[in-house]
């Protein structure tokens, strides 16, 4: 009997304490209570300026300098294909895919894109216009590499 008041002493204390942190949580939809809608963020223009941009790190993926809303990209077409394919980039003048595009797992390169690189939007996105939700601290490695030694890094 006393083990399950005391049981149901814990469970009182545990839940009053769930109240007690609910002022404090601060989740990705802000302080905005569950039941109430909150305001949508805006929708920003995605650039469309055909212009590369630098790469920060060497094996970075090139971001997408144009609008691709409404480009197939599934099972049955890959609409990128259509101007960054070996065949066609002459054509269209787009960059081709890198080699790297045409390669297996195991190193071995293939006459057609390779199905683990087929999904573009796995790692090349569009830009946007939208202002800079966090700051950005990232230092390039060409910048780190001008900077003086620093004392005890040894070497």
């Amino acid at each position: 009997m006393q083990r399950l008041i005391l049981i149901g002493i814990a469970l009182l204390c545990a839940s009053l304490a769930v109240f007690a942190a609910e002022g404090d949580l601060d989740a990705l939809r802000g302080n905005v209570p569950l039941l109430q809608e909150r305001t949508p963020e805006p929708l920003y223009p995605v650039e469309n300026q055909d212009l590369r941009r630098s790469r920060a790190y060497p094996m970075q993926p090139p971001t997408i300098p144009h609008k691709i809303d409404n480009y197939q990209v599934d099972l049955n077409a890959n609409r990128c294909m259509s101007c960054h394919s070996r065949s066609r980039v002459a054509q269209s003048q787009a960059p081709m895919i890198s080699v790297t595009h045409y390669m297996d797992r195991d190193g071995n390169f293939l006459a057609e894109l390779s199905p683990r690189r087929y999904f573009c939007n796995q790692c090349h996105v569009p830009q946007t216009t939208a202002p800079t939700q966090v700051d950005n601290t990232f230092v390039d490695i060409e910048e780190l590499l001008r900077q003086p030694q620093r004392n005890g890094g040894g070497g």
